[in-house]
Order: structure tokens, then sequence, then C-alpha cells
């Protein structure tokens, strides 16, 4: 349907999402607006006809009781009655299905997505730290519970808000028509719901927002067992998470318990009130009847009006709770999603370019923004295809200076430069195009083997795809894969995280994404750590072909893979102890040969971190 098409459902976003109620509304649904206001007027008319149901009621009445049972279908009455007829069966069901369809059609199915993508948009360019200090689960549901939030916001406000607001004014209107004393006694009782609905609303939202934190929690404590499932099992710890996600659900209900009673007082207190309107205005009309003031028609009228604002009054009670209480979950979203915790892109970043692939450190300092710890004073030149090793013990701030080149962070002193270019005038998505990565926790998606392989260079053919996957040994076992939905070969699915695959063929895929991806600089943080000797020597010609004609930072603790580099710099404490070749750093007999003489399997021991 064409006006489907009235809200773009993937529009990006204009800036930043704001940490304010409402400038944060405004953004959330920026260009949504126009068709926003169409379905609350067609809203507004339905709700408008409400008022126009009894007036027309009346008149059927009066009609009646003036032309009595033998008169009521003369000529006279015949306008009347078609009138009443033509309202029922055309205007009334034509007034509701558009308005239902610019709910059904227009709104909901495209608010949700627009709300949705421009927070999920919002929150990929949050900085690591971000996602270290959460839960991914939880950030997830946050993403979620907000975009439905105010996607129900909108869709009540239109739906109910804006058609009680007409029908209470229409029947203010109806009420005056009759007496104006009528009309006086309903707008008292109106001051009086919105009373009432005044000092709960804003309690139900304090209520709604935790509660809503607390359901978020769950889903971060279950999501965080689950993704460690493998961990819980061999630890056997099984009764210890199952007590964590007990502890969570027990504060969700609790907190769900105290907006549950708040809740059940409202309920009562409303029902009273709605409860007392029939008996006003019913009796004031059958009181002024009695006066000759009011006419049959008028009583039915009135009957008719304050039997349905009554009815309607605890729908648009229970609907405002709702609306209140999503305000409390869209509140609570923006506290998680908004912070500002991102490295942006400067306003004149350009596009990284790469002719050489010279790098370059300097006076490179960064300490997480602690006292100590990280990497200080560190310059270092590499040259252009150079084969540079990175060794270290476990803390020396090896995997600081990697996160620094990809900028995961910024320094806090000094700079980097590639080809003589800041890399924080660069952009970040350029500068990540032009470094390869494979690192020991290999990141895999539960995606097809291709589309895993295909997310080095998504434009890349079918043919591009297996070559890379020969060149890095990864053809032959990919080609017998299963799932178990019975997909095969380069279809077969690999699992969260690449589970059904051992730590080698892992490694392969990985590979094949760096080789499909061609970067002119690639980093290799502890590639091969994860692996067996055997499984190691088996791809390390696979790993020499990644690395031809490339600016290469290998981080290793295995001292083997690394042995063979140009140059190899030894991290201490954050700094630059000593650098050479092998056979310079052996001769040299410094921290290197220690590492080198002490090796276990291959590995820096533990005891050298230590000394």
């Amino acid at each position: 349907m064409q006006s489907a098409t009235r809200i773009d459902p993937f529009q990006p976003a204009e800036g930043p999402p704001p940490q304010a109620l409402g400038a944060f509304f405004r953004w959330a649904l920026a260009g949504s607006w126009p068709a926003l206001w169409v379905a609350a007027a067609l809203s507004a008319i339905a709700g408008a006809l409400e008022a126009g149901t009894a007036l027309i009621l009346g008149m059927v009445i009066d009609g009646t009781v003036a032309s009595g049972p033998d008169m009521f279908f003369s000529a006279s009455n015949m306008a009347m009655i078609l009138g009443a007829v033509g309202f029922f069966l055309i205007l009334r069901p034509l007034a509701f299905g558009l308005s239902s369809a610019a709910n059904s059609i227009i709104v909901q199915p495209n608010v949700n997505p627009l709300v949705l993508s421009r927070l999920h948009r919002w929150t990929l360019g949050q900085s690591v730290k971000f996602f270290d200090d959460d839960f991914a689960g939880r950030i997830a549901q946050k993403q979620m519970q907000t975009a439905r939030a105010i996607t129900d916001v909108a869709v009540e406000m239109i739906n109910v808000v804006a058609f009680a607001l007409a029908s209470l004014i229409g029947s203010v209107f109806l009420l005056l028509a009759i007496d104006a004393r009528v009309a006086l006694v309903f707008v008292i009782w109106l001051v009086a719901y919105f009373m009432l609905i005044r000092w709960f609303l804003p309690r139900i939202r304090e209520r709604a927002g935790k509660r809503a934190g607390a359901r978020a929690m769950v889903s971060g404590q279950v999501v965080d067992t689950i993704t460690n499932i493998k961990t819980v099992k061999l630890f056997a710890h099984a009764d210890h998470e199952d007590r964590a996600a007990l502890g969570a659900m027990q504060r969700f209900r609790d907190t769900s318990l105290h907006f549950g009673k708040l809740s059940a007082v409202f309920r009562v207190a409303l029902m009273t009130l709605a409860g007392i309107l029939p008996v006003l205005l019913i009796g004031g009309t059958l009181l002024f009847w009695s006066q000759g003031t009011a006419t049959e028609g008028d009583i039915v009228a009135a009957g008719a009006v304050s039997i349905r604002i009554a009815q309607m009054t605890g729908w648009v009670s229970f609907t405002l709770m709702a609306i209140y209480s999503n305000i409390g979950e869209i509140e609570d979203g923006i506290h998680t999603l908004t912070p500002r915790t991102r490295l942006d892109d400067d306003a004149a970043a350009s596009e990284l370019q790469v002719p050489e692939g010279r790098i370059s450190f300097q006076d490179l300092g960064f300490a997480y923004g602690r006292d100590a710890g990280g990497i200080s004073d560190i310059d270092l030149e590499v040259s252009p295809g150079e084969k540079l090793g990175i060794v270290g013990a476990s803390g020396a701030g090896k995997s600081t200076l990697v996160a620094l080149l990809l900028r995961l962070y910024d320094p806090e002193q000094g700079r980097i430069l590639i080809d003589g270019q800041d890399i924080r005038d660069v952009t970040q998505e350029s500068l990540r195009r032009k470094i390869g990565m494979v690192t020991q926790e290999t990141a895999m998606f539960n995606r097809s083997a291709r589309d895993n392989i295909l997310y080095g260079r998504p434009d890349a053919t079918e043919a591009e795809v297996i070559a890379a996957a020969q060149k890095a040994e990864a053809h032959e076992f990919i080609k017998d894969l299963q799932d178990h939905k019975g997909r095969r070969g380069y279809d077969a699915h690999l699992g969260e995280r690449g589970v059904k695959l051992s730590g080698g063929q892992r490694q392969r895929i990985a590979l094949a994404r760096a080789i499909l991806k061609d970067a002119p600089i690639l980093v290799l943080d502890e590639a091969t750590s994860a692996l067996d000797s055997e499984v190691e020597a088996s791809i390390q010609t696979a790993l020499e072909r990644v690395m031809i004609g490339k600016t290469v930072l290998a981080v290793a603790h295995r001292l083997s893979t690394i042995s063979q580099m140009d140059r190899i710099v030894v991290l201490d404490a954050g700094r630059i102890a000593e650098q050479g070749t092998h056979d310079d750093l052996l001769a040299g007999g410094g921290l290197y040969a220690r590492y080198w003489n002490r090796q276990s399997g291959g590995f820096i021991g533990l005891r050298d971190a230590a000394e």
C-alpha cells in the first residue's frame, strides 16, 4: 500500500540521541511526524463521531416520541432515518476503518524499525569500552525495549489520546445543547478525573522504569550465562549461575509487585470515579426532564454519553498508565544507550591512503585512564613490507599497542601515523579497511562459512571466496561441513562464535577472511597461541601466504611463530625493552634470550611475567 511509504523506516537520524526525554522523542521520530499527525487527525475524527452517535440516538428517540408509532416512518422523518442509517453504516465504519488503517499500515510497521535502526546505528558507533562495561544481552534488550516503548507511545497517543480528547470535546458540546448545568457537572467530573490521573501516573512512570531496569538485568544475566555455557559446565557451576539468575529474577519480581500494587489501587479509584458519572449525568437530565427543560431524547443522549465515557475513561486511563510505563522504560533506555562513550571521526576526517604501509608510533602512551598499566614512551618505526614481531609477558602492553593502531582507543600521549597520516585525522572505517587482522579468539558469526569468509570483502565473487579458502587451507574441510538443518559445504552455518569448528578450522576461516580482505597492513594477534604445535605447523604455510607483500605486526607468546620475522620488539612493563632480529636478540642475552631459553612448549613462561 502506497501510504505505507510515508514513513521511511530506515531513515538515518541527524546527530546523536539527546538525553532529555522530549528531545529524544523528536530525534527518534524525526521524519515520521507528518504521517503521525495525519493518523492522529483520523483518530480524532473517529472520536468526535462518538458524540455524534449519542446525538443521533437522541434525535431518533425524540422523533419517535413526537411522531408516535403510526407516523414514525412518514415522509417527514425519512431524511432523519436515512441520515441515521448512513451514519451507522457508512460514515462511522469509514472513519474507524481509515483510522485503523493509518495505525496498522502507516504507523506501527514503520515506526518500530525507524527507531530501532537509529538506536542500533548509534550503539554500533560506541567505543569498545561501552561494550566492555555492560552485558551484551542487556544492551540488545535496551534497544528492543526502547524502540517498542516509543512505538507503543506513538500508537497509543494516536489511537487513544487523540480519539478520547475529540470524544470528550464533542461530549461537552452535546451536553451544552441539553443543558449548560449538565455540561458543568461533566466538566467538574473531568477535573476530578484529571487530578486522579495526575497523581497516579508519575508514580507509575517511576516504578515502570525500575521494573524495566530489573527486567533488562535478567536478560543480561541469562544471556551472559548462555554465552559462556561451556565454562559453566566445565567448572560445574550450574547451581551458581542458577542462584545468580534467580537473584536477578527476584529483583524483577519485587519491582513488578511494587508496580502491580499501585496499578491495583489505581484501578479501584478509577472504577469508582467512572461509576459516579452515569449517576450524575442521567440523574441530572432526568431532573431537568421532570421540570420540562429536557426531552426524552436528551435523557437517551446523556445516558449514552455517560456510559460511553465511563467505559472510555477506564480504557483511556489504563492506556495512559501503559504510556507512562513505556515512558519509564524509554528513560531507562536513554540512560543506558545515549551516553557518548565513543570515538567519533573528526568532521574533516579523510579517507586513509596506504601507498606503502609505513607505520610510525611516536612517543605513544596509554593507560586506560589509570596512573599505571598500558604502554608509555613507545617510539617505533615499521618500514613498508616489514614483518615485525612483538613479544612480551602478559600485561606488557602488546594488545594495547594493537588496539591503539586500530583506533579502538585514542592515545593519551603521542600519535600513530600510517604513511604520514595521523590515524585520528582519517575515518575509522577507512583505517580498519586497510588493516587485516587474525586474533587468538577468532570471531565467527552464526552464519554460513561463505558469509564468514565474505566478511573480509562482501562484494567478492564465489570464485574469490573459494580461492581464499584454498590459500588458507580451509577449502577441504569446508566441503565436508554439514549443519543441523542439513546445509552443506559453504552454506553450512558454523554455530554461535564458530563453536562447531575446531580451533584450527576457525583460524583457517579467519585466515581466508584476511586473504580475501587483502589489506596492505596485517595484524596477527596471538593468531596461533590457542593451537597445538601440529595444527600450528599445518597452517604456517597459509600464514606465510597471507603475509606476502604486506606490512605485518605479529603479536605472540609462542616465540617459534615469530622467530623468522624481520625484526622483533620486546615489550616489558609497557615500554620497549629491546629490539632486533631473532639471532641478534639471542646473542644479546637480554630479556628475549631469557624468554627463549625458559619457554615451555614454545610459550613465554608465567614465571617470566613476574620477573
